[in-house]
């Protein structure tokens, strides 16, 4: 089963005295067991234009819509077996350490 995990930073990161691990050997060991099918990383979020219709009429905004602590920094799609497996890869990925990783399945009918 696909997921898409949402890397999230937090904007004030808590301070851990632990060494964070490297994300490219998370990336390596995720791509060498064939996990990770895609992933990526994403521009500021001052470079985000929010667009949305109302009542036919286009209206886009400059940078995040929502005002939020933790901005979406990345994304990596992961090939589970279940959510279980896919929370244990979460929980690898170095950001969990000091942001945040939003796992969800795709969307199956």
């Amino acid at each position: 089963m696909k997921y898409m995990m949402f890397v999230c930073t937090d904007t004030e990161p808590e301070t851990d005295d632990a060494a964070i691990p490297d994300i490219d050997v998370w990336v390596a060991e995720n791509d060498a067991n064939g996990r990770r099918v895609l992933g990526d990383i994403l521009a500021a979020p001052s470079a985000a234009t929010t667009v949305r219709v109302r009542k036919g009429e286009l209206l886009l905004s400059d940078g995040p819509f929502a005002e939020t602590k933790e901005v979406i920094a990345g994304f990596d799609i992961i090939e589970c077996a279940d959510l279980d497996e896919a929370i244990e890869v979460a929980g690898k990925h170095p950001v969990a350490r000091i942001g945040a990783l939003d796992v969800r399945p795709f969307w199956t009918d």
